[in-house]
Parts: C-alpha cells; structure tokens; sequence
C-alpha cells in the first residue's frame, strides 16, 4: 500500500458511551485522580496517575489507558470516559504521561531497540511497573490486565501487546500502526517516516515474525487477544495500516486473513472478526467510516471496555489504601454527555498555550485552554485568526469553522464543560506557503485569553 500523508499523533479523546452497555444508573466520579511518584524501575521518566474507584471487587481489574503524542495522562483522564466506565465497573485506571521527545514530544517510545524487546528499557519497563505498583498497592488482579489507547497511545497499545504478551490479557488500539512500524526515532517524526508517510506493505508473516522474533524470542504462551480502530478518512496516521495491524496479529495467532464474520454494530461502524477453532474471537478489527484523527468517540470506550469482559457491575468491597502520599489531584469533573449552555468567562479569566511543530509546507499547532476563573466555563467557543497562508486541514478535541482567516473552535459533546482551574486540549493541522506562525491572540466565549 502507498502512504502518502503526514504523521500526526495528536491527542484523542471518547465520547459517551451510547447504546453499548445497559446501566442501571449514572454514577457520579467519586474517587479522584492521584499521581504516584515512585511506582519502580522507570527508565523512560514517565509519569504515573491513577484513577481507584471507590466501588470495586477486592481484585480489580487494571487497565492502562495512554494518551496522544503532546498529551498527557490527566489530559486524557479529563477527556475521556474510562473513569466513568471505571466507576460503573470497578477497575482501576492507569494513566501515564510519556515523556519521549521524537516527532512531537510527549510520545511513547515505540521506535528504539531497547523498547522493542522485552526488559529492553524504554517506556514498556516504565508502564510495566506501574502495573505492578497497581497489583501491589490496591490488591490489583494480576490475570486481568489491559492496554488501551489512542494515536501514539494506540501503537503502544500494539507495542505492550507484543514485547509483554504475559502481562496483558487484551489491547484496544485507537490509530494504532503495527508494532515494529517504525525503523527508529529519525523514523517518527512526520515528513520522514517510512511507518505513516512512505510505502509501508509487508507480508503477515513479516509482521508475525516481528512480534515473534523481536518482541519477546522465546515466548510460548498465551497471547492477548486485539481489537483495532481505525477511521476510514484518517488522513495522519493512514487508515491503510488498520490492514496491517490485522496481517500482524491474526498471523500471530495462525488465523486467517478472512474473516469469521462481518456486521455493523452501529451506523457507521464495520466490524469484522477472526476466531480460532473454538469461536473465540481473538482478533477485532473495527472501521469507522469517514472518520478522522479523531477516534475514540462515541461510545468506543464502552466497547473497547466490553470486548475486555469488564462489563459486570462490581459488589462495594474495601480494598487496601496506598502508604504513599499523593500530590494533588487535578480537578475530577467528569465530561458531560451534552454541551450544556454556553456561559462566558470573565474578561481575562483564560489561557491558551500554543506549542506548534513545523515541516516545509505544514505544520500541527497543539492548544491546551485554561479556565483561569473561579468558575466553570460550560459550552466554549474559541476565536483566533489562523495567519496568513494557513489552511486548517484536520482537527481534534474541537470543530473548527472556517478553515482559514477568522476560525472559531467549538466544543464537543465530551469535553463543552472547564471546570475552574481545569484545562482542556485541542489541536489542528495545517498547510502553509512558508508562514509557520501560531495564532497571536485567542478570545474564549468572546472574552480575550492570555496567550502562554
């Protein structure tokens, strides 16, 4: 297959979920979101949250859930739902930070020779002991781990799945690419990667042997079962690699490339399966028509969540409380499942940072938004002037409108809610004719902003 778009491992975020679970209530976040600051062996820096609800079984399920490139884990606590879900079902959350400063900084390292084997060193040493922190701090089951997440957080996804097949009981990568996609960090950055912007076709039996060979030589146990998303107008990280993705793992576990069975489970959403000789389905594949850089959203995390098994409803138990002191949380408003109305800010009570990553003719600008008030903004609306020569060609975390000249950015359904204090993040791509500036003011709701 030919690739020939740019990279963008921006953050992604989940809506609510919608129609795949039957709740019988709403719960409200209870618990909040702490950081750990010495959870073990971490050679990648990276930082550690998690998120323990307070309603769970005495041996919770752990999932790791990992952010975008130029994220960070209480970035995607806020902006995704797996607290929510963690509430309704019990299981702990991980969220860590990466560190890593190829292509658009605060990447996981799923290019560099000690992270693609197992024990290598890397960030997969990183969130491995934080894992273990989980079982030996809140009495974590060690036969019920899981991997998730989105862009750069989805090919790490895929990358955990192959060097730690022991660990991990399933994965569910949002715009992942294959684990060994890329050659080395000179192959990450956009512009210059063979993975997601040259001609990136092997066979299945290469991938295989990759995870086979690479990841973990040795290896002769059970292995994690997948699931893959990916939207079919996916410009960044090319939908084409969801096939690739498929080739590795269904190879790895001797299936076929064809199917066991095709549906769509929602409008929108093709579905195909691979299941071994005894119907379980080990490899799910997942293609989100006319979707961007943009997943997951609309009830993919309750699917994600689901295909887990972590959909029962926990009984309340009282499990172990850390020794160790946390720092202060960030605030715990969970995202609302509708914009609520508009409200603005107080003149000056906002902030916006601007972190913009450059190549010849494009550029990604990365815009975290601060609620600086004392109160919360609910419904927001951000007007800037794109500079001349700019034109917005995909976006995330916001609708943008028009694409040039005066663009107003507005909320999702997920994330229309800053509480005071709180900060949200958004970002978009452009291309240019030279001018790689970033936008010089912002307004928030019609008040003017600090610009960071």
């Amino acid at each position: 297959m030919r690739i020939r778009r740019k990279l963008l491992l921006g953050l992604a975020t989940t809506l609510v979920a919608a129609g795949l679970v039957a709740p019988s209530f709403q719960p409200a976040y209870a618990a909040s979101l702490v950081e750990v600051t010495s959870f073990g062996n971490n050679p990648g820096r990276m930082r550690m949250h998690v998120y323990v609800p307070d309603n769970r079984p005495a041996r919770p399920a752990t999932v790791i859930a990992m952010h975008g490139c130029g994220g960070s884990g209480p970035a995607f606590y806020s902006g995704s739902e797996f607290a929510s879900l963690a509430d309704r079902y019990g299981f702990i959350v991980i969220y860590p930070t990466a560190t890593q400063q190829a292509g658009f900084g605060n990447c996981f390292d799923t290019w560099s020779d000690a992270a693609k084997r197992h024990d290598g060193g890397s960030d997969p040493v990183s969130l491995v002991s934080m894992v273990r922190y989980a079982q030996q701090q809140y009495n974590a089951d060690p036969e019920r781990v899981y991997a998730t997440g989105s862009s750069s957080g989805g090919m790490m996804t895929n990358h955990m799945l192959a060097v730690y097949p022991e660990v991990f009981k399933a994965g569910a990568a949002f715009m992942g690419v294959p684990y060994n996609c890329f050659a080395g960090a000179a192959d990450y950055p956009p512009g210059s990667s063979q993975c997601t912007g040259g001609n990136m076709n092997r066979t299945p039996q290469q991938w295989g042997d990759a995870v086979r060979q690479q990841a973990y030589p040795g290896y002769s146990g059970p292995r994690p079962r997948v699931q893959v998303w990916h939207g079919t107008a996916d410009t960044l990280v090319p939908y084409s690699l969801l096939q690739e993705s498929i080739e590795q793992w269904t190879n790895v576990f001797g299936l076929s490339q064809t199917p066991t069975s095709t549906d769509t489970p929602q409008a929108g959403w093709n579905r195909r399966r691979y299941a071994d000789g005894s119907g379980t389905v080990q490899v799910e594949a997942y293609s989100i028509q006319g979707a961007g850089h943009s997943l997951p959203a609309g009830g993919m995390a309750a699917a994600a969540i689901a295909f887990f098994g972590l959909t029962s409803t926990p009984s309340p138990t009282v499990t172990p409380t850390p020794t160790t002191t946390p720092t202060t949380p960030p605030p715990t408003t969970p995202p609302p499942t509708t914009p609520p109305a508009t409200t603005p800010p107080a003149s000056g009570a906002c902030r916006v940072t601007v972190t913009v990553n450059a190549w010849n003719t494009g550029l990604t600008a990365n815009l975290t938004i601060t609620n600086t008030g004392v109160s919360a903004v609910n419904g927001w609306s951000l007007a800037f002037g794109l500079p001349a020569g700019q034109t917005i060609t995909s976006g995330w975390n916001a609708t943008y409108s028009p694409t040039s000249g005066q663009v107003t950015a507005r909320n999702l359904a997920y994330n229309g809610a800053i509480p005071a204090n709180g900060s949200i993040d958004i970002g978009f791509q452009v291309t240019h004719s030279g001018n790689a500036a970033k936008p010089a003011s912002f307004a928030l709701n019609g008040a003017p902003c600090t610009v960071a």
